[in-house]
C-alpha cells in the first residue's frame, strides 16, 4: 500500500460514517503488522542458571533459586535434537522449569546446543551412550544425591528411553516421558512422508550434512498445512486487541522458527530405524552393538500423552506401557497439544501440576 493510500484510508477511517466493526477490523490489522515487522523479539530462558559441565556443544545447566530446596532426588529435562529447549523456560509466570524450581526441586538441562557441519557424523549412539549418562553423573554428584529422575520431552524422551534400557546400572528412581513416541507403526501423515519407497534418507544425509531446520518444520506443517502455514497470523489479526495473546503468540513463534540443524547421522537412524523400520518397540534397534530392550526399564514412570498431538500421537506414546517392566507406571492423556502441553494456560493449570505432584510423591 502506497503512502498516499495509506493517508486515504486512514482519513477514511475517521469519518463517521464508517461502521465501527471496520474500524476495528482496521485497527487490528495495523496492530498485527506492527507486532510482525517494527516490535522486537521477546526475551526467553530468563530463569536464573549456570553451566556446570561441557561437551562438544551441549551444556549442562542448574538452575538456581533462593527457594530452599525440598527434594532429596534431582531433576534432569532432556530435549529433543530439534528446536531449542526453552520451550521449557519460556517466559516469567509461565515456565515449566520456573514452576519446578518453585515446587523445591533441583532442576537441571540438558541443552544439546547447535551443531555445526562438523558434527554431522553424530549419532544417537553418541547422545545415550556418551552425553546423557555423563550428565547424569554430573547431576548426582552436583546435587549429592543418591538416585535421579529423569524428563525428557518428545524425542528426548525417547532418547532418554534407550539411555535408561542400556544403563540399568544407573540409579534411575523416576522418568517422565512427555509426549514421546516410542511405535511407529502408525505415525499418520508421517508413514507417507517417510515411506522408503519415496523418501530416500542416504540421499539426503549425503547431499546435506546436516539436515536444515526449515526442512523439518516444514515437514511438521504439513501435516495440517491450512492450519499450520496460515492459521497463526489469522489469529493474529483476529485477537490483535488482546495483549497477552500477543506477548503469547510473540513466544511461541519465536519458539517454531529458532530451530537447529539436526545432525546427519542421527537424522540417518532417526527416519530409518525409527519411523521407517520401527525397531525400538520391536525390540530390534542397536546402538553401537548393544541391543535395545525396552523391558530392561524398571524405574517409575509417568507417561503422558497429548490428544491433539499429531507429531506424537497418543497411540505412539502409550505402547511405551506393555514395553517396560516397571512396576509403579501410570499412562495420562492430557488436553493439550503438542507444543501446548509444556506452554501455555494448560500447560500451566494441568501439565505442570501433574508432573510436580506425581514427582513430589516419589523424590524424597
Amino acid at each position: 500500500m502506497s503512502n498516499t493510500s495509506l493517508k486515504e484510508w486512514t482519513e477514511f477511517s475517521n469519518l463517521t460514517l464508517v461502521p465501527e466493526e471496520v474500524k476495528g477490523q482496521y485497527e487490528r490489522f495495523t496492530k498485527a503488522t506492527n507486532v510482525l515487522v517494527k516490535e522486537p523479539e521477546p526475551e526467553v530462558g530468563q530463569s536464573p542458571k549456570e553451566v556446570i559441565w561441557t561437551r562438544n556443544k551441549a551444556k549442562l545447566y542448574r538452575y538456581t533459586s533462593e527457594q530452599p530446596r525440598k527434594h532429596a532426588v534431582p531433576l534432569l529435562l532432556v530435549y529433543a535434537l530439534i528446536n531449542k529447549p526453552y520451550i521449557l523456560d519460556l517466559t516469567k509466570g509461565s515456565s515449566f522449569v520456573e514452576y519446578l524450581v518453585d515446587r523445591g526441586f533441583d532442576v537441571y538441562l540438558l541443552d544439546w546446543g547447535t551443531p555445526g557441519y562438523e558434527d554431522k557424523n553424530m549419532k544417537m549412539d553418541d547422545y545415550v551412550l556418551d552425553y546423557i549418562p555423563r550428565a547424569v553423573r554430573k547431576v548426582l554428584r552436583a546435587s549429592n544425591a543418591k538416585e535421579v529422575s529423569i524428563l525428557g520431552y518428545c524425542m528426548g524422551g525417547t532418547l532418554t528411553s534407550i539411555f535408561a534400557a542400556l544403563h540399568s546400572e544407573l540409579p534411575i528412581r523416576n522418568i517422565v516421558f512427555m509426549t514421546s513416541p516410542f511405535d511407529f507403526e502408525d505415525t499418520g501423515l508421517y508413514g507417507s512422508f517417510l515411506d522408503e519407497k519415496y523418501f530416500d534418507v542416504d540421499k539426503v544425509v549425503e547431499t546435506l550434512g546436516n539436515v536444515p531446520p526449515e526442512m523439518i518444520d516444514f515437514g511438521n506443517k504439513m501435516l495440517k498445512p491450512m492450519a499450520n502455514f496460515y492459521g497463526p497470523y489469522i489469529s493474529l489479526v483476529d485477537r490483535a486487541d488482546n495483549e497477552q495473546f500477543i506477548k503469547s503468540w510473540k513466544l511461541i513463534q519465536k519458539w517454531v522458527g529458532d530451530g537447529i540443524p539436526f545432525p546427519g547421522e542421527a537424522y540417518r537412524q532417526w527416519i530409518r530405524d525409527f519411523y521407517q523400520q520401527n525397531k525400538l518397540i520391536k525390540g530390534e534397534l542397536v546402538i553401537r552393538g548393544r541391543k535395545v530392550d525396552l523391558k530392561n526399564i524398571t524405574a517409575n514412570v509417568l507417561n503422558l500423552a497429548a490428544e491433539k498431538d499429531n507429531i506424537a500421537q497418543p497411540h505412539q506414546v502409550e505402547a511405551l506401557m506393555n514395553a517396560i517392566s516397571s512396576k509403579d507406571k501410570k499412562y495420562v492423556l492430557l488436553p493439550t497439544g503438542h507444543a501446548s502441553v509444556a506452554f501455555g494456560p494448560k500447560a500451566s493449570k494441568i501439565t505442570y501440576p501433574t508432573v510436580a505432584d506425581w514427582l513430589e510423591k516419589r523424590s524424597s
